[in-house]
C-alpha cells in the first residue's frame, strides 16, 4: 500500500474496473490511500461489499457490472457523476489456454467482450470529459500474452494484443490533446483469475512455458505500484507505452 503521505490524487475521480479482487483490488485501495475519489466495478457483489466494508467514510463508489454488457459500462461511467481524471481497465479473464482448432465462436466472443470491448467502451465514454479538461491518464492492462504467442489460449492471446492497439492507437489520437494511455503486461500475478487448462493440447503446448524458475510472481500491489504511476502526473511525459511488470520474463 501506499504511505498516506503521498497525496498524488488529491481531488481527482478515477474508475478501476476488476475492482472487487487481485490487481484491481490493490489498485483501487492504493488510488484511495492517495486522496483518490474511486468508482469501483467488478462482477462480484460480495467482493465488493467486502472493499466497502474496509472503506467506510472514504470517496467509494462501488457498482456491480457485467463489463461484457454495454449497458453496465454506461452505469459504471454514470456513477462517476462527473468528468473522470483516470481510468485503470483491468478486469479480464482468461481463456483455458484453448488452442485456435478447438475455440469456439462463443468462447472467442465472450473472451473478446470482457477484455477488449469492455475498455474500448469505458475509454470512449471517458474521453470527452477528459479532452474538455485538457488531461486524463487511462491505463490498461494488457498481458505477457500480448508480447508473445506462448502464455495462452488464442483467444486470450489475442485480445491481449488488441489491447496493446487500442492502447497505442489512444496515445496517438489524444497526445496532443493533454489526455495519456498506457499499458502495463504482467507476467504471473497471484490473483483469482482462473488459470485452469480446458484443453489437452493446450496443456502440452503452453505448460513448458510457464514454468521457470527464472521469473517471480508478482503480488497485485506490485502491479498496484506500476498503475498508479502511470495514471499520475509522475510519468506525464509517458505515453503509448506497454510496460512489462513481469520479473524479466519478457527477456527470457
Amino acid at each position: 500500500m501506499a504511505s498516506s503521505a503521498s497525496r498524488r490524487f488529491e481531488g481527482r475521480r478515477v474508475i478501476v474496473t476488476g475492482a472487487g479482487s487481485g490487481i484491481g483490488l490493490a489498485t483501487a485501495e492504493r488510488l484511495l490511500a492517495e486522496g483518490a475519489a474511486v468508482v469501483a466495478a467488478d462482477v462480484s457483489a460480495t467482493r465488493l461489499g467486502d472493499l466497502d466494508g474496509r472503506h467506510r467514510g472514504d470517496p467509494l463508489v462501488s457498482v456491480v457490472a457485467d463489463l461484457s454488457v454495454a449497458g453496465d459500462v454506461d452505469r459504471v461511467v454514470a456513477a462517476a457523476a462527473g468528468p473522470v481524471d483516470g481510468l485503470a481497465n483491468v478486469a479480464g479473464i482468461m481463456d483455458g489456454f484453448v488452442p485456435p482448432a478447438e475455440v469456439t465462436d462463443e468462447h472467442w466472443s465472450h473472451v473478446f467482450a470482457v477484455n477488449l470491448d469492455s475498455m474500448m467502451r469505458l475509454t470512449r465514454a471517458v474521453l470527452p470529459g477528459m479532452l474538455a479538461a485538457g488531461r486524463g491518464a487511462i491505463v490498461n492492462v494488457a498481458s505477457e500474452a500480448s508480447l508473445r504467442g506462448s502464455a495462452a489460449g488464442v483467444a486470450y492471446t489475442a485480445s491481449k494484443h488488441a489491447v496493446v492497439g487500442l492502447t497505442r492507437s489512444t496515445a496517438f489520437f489524444y497526445a496532443p490533446k493533454g489526455v495519456r494511455a498506457n499499458a502495463v503486461a504482467p507476467g504471473g500475478v497471484m490473483t483469482n483469475i482462473d488459470a485452469t487448462f480446458t484443453s489437452d493440447w493446450g496443456r502440452e503446448r503452453v505448460m513448458p512455458y510457464l514454468t521457470t524458475d527464472l521469473t517471480p510472481v508478482a503480488t497485485p500491489d506490485q502491479l498496484a505500484a506500476a498503475i498508479t504511476w502511470l495514471l499520475s502526473d509522475e510519468s506525464s511525459d509517458v505515453n503509448g507505452v506497454v510496460l512489462p511488470v513481469d520479473g524479466g520474463w519478457s527477456t527470457i
